[in-house]
């Protein structure tokens, strides 16, 4: 019986052993390169290898007939192939790059974004409150990347040779009008909105999406927080107001509340200023956000600013300093945004609102007055869709609705004289990106608008490309075409005014490693339907016309270092700039007075950990910028001497939710110089007299206590400071 036994087990064995199947192959890519440690094996059994060093794999399985083979490896596409296993088989595989569209290539060819998961980290709102000089305003710490122009008298961000307005700005994707608050003649202004808003912030010098229109030069995308985590609420003493905020925060929304009091008359009877004041600025503002998740991933956010501001200065004539003009600018302004996103199934999302504005202005001179009142609104609708692991397509339309009415008293009219314009602009776009692999990304789209200023449509097709050299560096080329409507003091002469246009010729080089950017970047800009007048008949709406043209070239560079140095974040940059317009009332091809061929600025910042401050540096330079010297020769041939500013600022953490915080702009009190007035009548020496357009005050200190309320007291605004 054991004998019998034995002989049955031995017979057993040796048909399982006839029955093993071997299995072998090769591993290699689409570049005929093979492919180590490729996993390879039977779907459903623990039957596989793994493949080795010449990319050649081989096992054995008891499986027969129909089988499904399965290959995998991190960086490629899965593959199941179905096998009939009737014996020993040979397959082998050849695995295609796997598209990573978080972690790949990306388009950054005149972009600087960050907040996003697919994008790289540039400047987040932390950087924009500790800049210091920038006072936490969002457009002068912008001022401190390449690209940009330093424009002192101004306060706007003026970029790559375009104007102040050439630059818009969408919150949440929907436009935000009038994003900067009123301010004395030749004074800086500020934009309205606080960066510690917002999550991510999307700066475009050029070359930017098909989805935003209506913007000749550039585009600053804001994007607004997410639910908060906590209840909080914060109260600021400063040397120029005051301000309390509150958030209250469930399950599944939040609601967030601000009230602020500006009054700089206080800090101006202290701190002596070159501008004669009658009423310092002052200021109240509040705003409210509320935020509810809606389904499983959908978010609607309501956003609502209002403010009202006021000042008053005297300003004597520059023929007769005796002669003095009583100059007064009120303010009152409200933005509603509703904005909501969601995902649609697997390959779909969704995501618009509708923003409206109204911008009230009053300006006196004297008994003269003007007074105009904008109001706007902005509907939108965006949907993506990732149709294959490849190509991801954006499309959406649009609608802005924009009313100017401007009432006229005084200046010699014998009625008191009304001006409207409407502008209505209808926009669609659609955009594609594809990925040739996860080096290789196009992106291409195109933007159809209709505008009734006058009746005529604009086709602007863009184009980008971005190409992975290394792990850290990469390629990117930019193209497109790009219209805005002309500003608003041309249109109270002429509503029938084209569309303004530019052609953007871009290409960068950016490396990223290890806590370290550097950036170059080159770009060509050609202008083309500028408005051009003539000087002598300016409110002839005959003088005006689109023939205008211009150029600008020139190339930027970034660096950033937040590793060498222990505790230590700064970067550098420089920019170069050659343009030239002929528009407005220039007689020819020229410089813009507002232009400056070369920008520098250097941010530092240093967390010193035994004293628990940080402590900021920030230094900009600008070359000497043209203006027309009356008393010279030819025309914008004058120059300013060159621009510098040395700006400090420390925060202190006296307690877990307690911050001193003082910052002081222009440290070393430069006479900075940014034009010139000029009279209307010469003087006894056959000259004009001129008056020097420069700072308000030769420094700026600002100080301020912040005080966090949080259960256990541990939250505090170090991070907005």
């Amino acid at each position: 019986m054991l004998r019998q036994f034995t002989y049955l087990s031995c017979l057993l064995l040796s048909l399982g052993a006839f029955s093993q199947s071997t299995i072998t192959g090769t591993v290699r890519d689409e570049a005929e390169e093979v492919i180590i440690g490729a996993n390879v094996y039977i779907k459903g059994s623990y039957d596989g290898a793994s493949s080795n060093l010449d990319g050649n794999y081989s096992f054995t399985t008891s499986k027969v007939g129909k089988q499904v083979l399965v290959i995998s490896f991190i960086g490629y596409r899965q593959q199941e192939v179905e096998v009939d296993i009737e014996g020993d088989l040979s397959y082998d595989f050849v695995l295609v790059e796997a598209i990573n569209k978080i972690d790949g290539i990306t388009i950054t060819a005149g972009a600087f974004d960050s907040g996003g998961e697919r994008k790289r980290t540039i400047l987040k709102p932390l950087d924009i409150v500790t800049t210091a000089g920038a006072t936490a305003d969002i457009a002068s710490a912008l001022n401190t990347l390449p690209g940009t122009q330093t424009v002192g008298e101004s306060g706007r961000l003026f970029v790559r040779g375009g104007e102040g307005r050439e630059t818009k700005t969408f919150i949440d994707g929907l436009e935000v009008m009038s994003f900067y608050g009123p301010a004395a003649p030749n004074t800086p202004t500020r934009s309205r909105f606080l960066p510690f808003m917002f999550s991510g912030t999307s700066f475009s010098t050029g070359g930017y999406s098909a989805e935003y229109g209506q913007a000749l030069s550039s585009a600053l995308i804001l994007t607004t927080k997410e639910k908060p985590d906590q209840d909080r609420a914060d109260i600021s003493i400063m040397s120029v107001g005051g301000d309390v905020s509150y958030s209250k925060v469930w399950e599944r929304s939040s609601l967030s509340g601000k009230l602020q009091y500006t009054n700089i008359s206080p800090y101006f009877k202290i701190i002596s200023q070159d501008l004669d004041w009658v009423e310092a600025p002052s200021a109240i503002e509040g705003s409210f956000m509320a935020r509810q998740k809606v389904g499983k991933n959908g978010m609607y956010k309501l956003f609502v600013n209002l403010n009202s501001s006021n000042l008053v200065l005297n300003r004597g004539d520059i023929d007769d300093p005796s002669l003095i003009t009583r100059t007064g600018v009120a303010n009152d302004y409200i933005h509603i945004n509703n904005s909501y996103k969601n995902i649609l199934g697997k390959r779909w999302g969704v995501q618009g609102g509708i923003s409206a504005t109204r911008n009230n202005d009053n300006l006196s001179l004297n008994s003269d007055a003007i007074q105009t009142v904008q109001e706007g609104v902005h509907a939108k609708v965006v949907f993506t869709n990732d149709a294959t692991e490849k190509l991801t397509l954006k499309f959406g339309s649009e609608s802005f609705l924009r009313k100017a009415e401007e009432e006229i008293e005084g200046f010699g009219l014998p009625s008191r004289t009304n001006i409207t314009w409407n502008e209505q602009v209808l926009g669609s776009f659609v955009e594609a990106d594809y990925w040739f692999s996860n080096k290789l990304v196009v992106r291409a789209g195109g933007r159809l608008e209709y505008s009734s200023l006058p009746s005529s449509y604009n086709l602007a097709p863009r184009i980008s490309l971005g190409y992975k050299t290394t792990d850290n560096s990469q390629l990117s080329l930019a193209y497109g075409r790009f219209q805005q409507t002309p500003g608003d003091q041309l249109l109270r002469i002429n509503q029938n005014l084209g569309s303004e246009k530019a052609e953007h010729f871009i290409a960068s080089y950016q490396v990223i490693n290890n806590g370290r950017t550097f950036r170059i970047e080159g770009y060509a800009k050609q202008y083309e339907d500028l408005v051009k007048f003539d000087p002598g008949n300016q409110f002839d709406p005959a003088a005006y016309n689109n023939n205008g043209d211009g150029h600008a070239r020139g190339f930027d560079v970034f660096w950033r270092d937040s590793q060498t140095f222990r505790n230590v974040d700064y970067w550098i940059s420089y920019s170069f700039l050659d343009t030239e317009r002929n528009y407005r009332d220039y007689p020819f091809a020229a410089t813009p007075t507002f232009t400056s061929k070369h920008n520098f600025s250097w941010v530092y910042k240093h967390f010193i950990t035994k004293i628990k401050s940080q402590i900021g540096f920030t230094y900009s330079f600008a070359s000497p910028r043209p203006y027309n010297d009356l008393n010279g020769v030819g025309f914008n041939t004058g120059r300013t001497r060159n621009y510098q500013d040395l700006s400090f600022n420390i925060s202190y953490l006296f307690k877990s939710n307690i911050i001193f915080y003082s910052s002081v702009s222009n440290v070393l009190g430069r006479d900075n110089i940014f034009g010139y007035e000029y009279g209307q009548v010469r003087n006894n020496d056959g000259q004009f007299n001129r008056r020097a357009i420069t700072q308000p005050a030769p420094r700026f200190l600002f100080l301020g206590i912040f005080i966090t309320l949080t259960k256990g007291n541990q939250a505090s605004q170090l991070p907005y400071l």
